[in-house]
């Protein structure tokens, strides 16, 4: 371990956030989810074939339930972003998106009320040649709906450059 993952900065691992949806996702969002997609799957939209499928309804697009906002009440920050982030105690950094892992347990609904528990699951850093020393931080997300079903888990990578 050197200079940019501190003490400080490790024992930010195992810090754990919950976020509760106000309200149900509603039919709206996901059909116009899966049109920002481009994707015309009726599963998404009409109800005569959703309800003849295995789902037996409309069911979300499935990266849906990882990446809406809705679940989220409160202020943008400076970016317009009002979705989860870490504020780590990493000065005059740039952050990059290095990925997510997915796993889909069950389809998500339009009547689902969503909470989704954040878990920071490590942090750690490499050094490269044309970019500095790379501090890398692991999440993993955890969607449940209104019963405590799982979801979805979305495990993801954010790096942050000097």
């Amino acid at each position: 371990m050197s200079g940019r993952v501190t003490p400080e900065l490790r024992a930010w691992i195992g810090r754990t956030v919950t976020y509760e949806a106000p309200e149900e996702l509603g039919r709206s969002a996901l059909r116009y989810f899966a049109l920002a997609l481009g994707d015309d799957n009726p599963m998404y939209h009409d109800d005569a074939i959703a309800g003849q499928s295995v789902h037996g309804g409309v069911i979300a697009p499935p990266t849906f339930v990882c990446e809406t906002n809705q679940i989220f009440q409160r202020p943008a920050d400076e970016n317009g972003y009002i979705g989860h982030h870490w504020d780590l105690p990493l000065p005059s950094t740039r952050f990059i998106r290095g990925g997510n892992a997915y796993e889909f347990h069950q389809p998500v609904r339009a009547d689902d009320r969503v909470a989704v528990t954040w878990t920071l699951v490590d942090i750690y850093e490499r050094d490269t040649r044309s970019c500095g020393q790379l501090v890398f931080v692991v999440s993993e997300a955890r969607y449940r709906n209104q019963r405590g079903e799982l979801l979805a888990t979305n495990r993801e990578t954010n790096i942050y450059s000097p």
